[in-house]
């Protein structure tokens, strides 16, 4: 008998610890990371149905590269080769949208590593004969992150160009209607590394950021989140939007496999 009320309450913990929310996760709030940096960029976070995926940029003689780090440029490595020309393959192949499944949209979160105004004006130059096929008229959004314009410059550039935002900034109504995702890094609200049960005063100040965020009408996403399973489900329990990871194929297997 006590064996059996251990059991239950086991059990019980296990639930409070994780079961908070009523949303179905799936590959769709999966983000790749630093996706460039895969053995195989793009190709493989696509293959596992992510519906984000995050490249840095850099502007360098009028040419748009794929790197992490100045020093990493190749000229080999370009975001026409690397992203948008195996995109619009896709988008052709599947008759107009990027994923097989109608309902499919995938998050290309670009960070940009050089100045914005100018790296935005070689960006719009090479997407704009494709915008038909960007958000919000289809199904492949374009996020801007990193070297972003001044918040009263966001009006500036085409609709299918938007913003990642910040929890701290103060936006107005008209500049958040550009915000197309909330980031900031898990770090600033906790030194947790995945390993037990996270803080609950750290628990609380992320929960009721996710909320505020929410309530806003946005989605949210924290960078430099520890990279475990046990990390993922803690998240999901706190409803974050998009899960951050550099493991494309243990991500994409647990969330494939997870309890619908």
């Amino acid at each position: 008998m006590l064996r059996f009320i251990f059991f239950c309450l086991l059990a019980s913990c296990s639930i409070v610890s994780y079961a908070q929310t009523n949303r179905v996760y799936t590959t769709a709030q999966a983000h790749s990371h630093n996706d460039y940096e895969q053995e195989n960029p793009f190709r493989e976070a696509f293959n596992a149905e992510f519906g984000s995926i995050e490249v840095d940029l850099y502007l360098v003689n009028d040419s748009l590269f794929v790197a992490h780090d100045l020093k990493d440029i190749n000229p080999e490595r370009t975001f026409t080769k690397l992203y948008l020309n195996p995109i619009l393959g896709e988008i052709k192949k599947n008759n107009g949208s990027v994923y097989k499944k109608r309902n499919a949209s995938l998050q290309l979160l670009i960070d940009f590593k050089t100045p914005s105004e100018t790296t935005l004006k070689a960006l719009v130059k090479i997407l704009d004969p494709f915008k038909k096929y960007f958000a919000p008229s289809g199904s492949v959004s374009i996020l801007i992150s990193g070297n972003v314009p001044a918040p009263e410059d966001f009006k500036k550039y085409p609709t299918y160009i938007q913003f990642d935002g910040r929890p701290e900034t103060a936006y107005t109504t008209a500049q958040l209607a550009h915000i197309g995702l909330i980031s900031q890094s898990f770090q600033k609200y906790t030194k947790w590394i995945g390993e037990g049960d996270l803080p609950k005063k750290d628990r609380e100040k992320l929960t009721n950021l996710i909320e505020e965020t929410h309530q806003k009408g946005k989605k949210i996403r924290f960078w430099a989140t520890p990279d475990n399973i046990h990390s993922w489900k803690t998240l999901m329990s706190m409803d974050v939007d998009f899960l951050n990871t550099d493991r494309i194929q243990e991500m994409g297997d647990f969330l494939k496999n997870a309890p619908k």
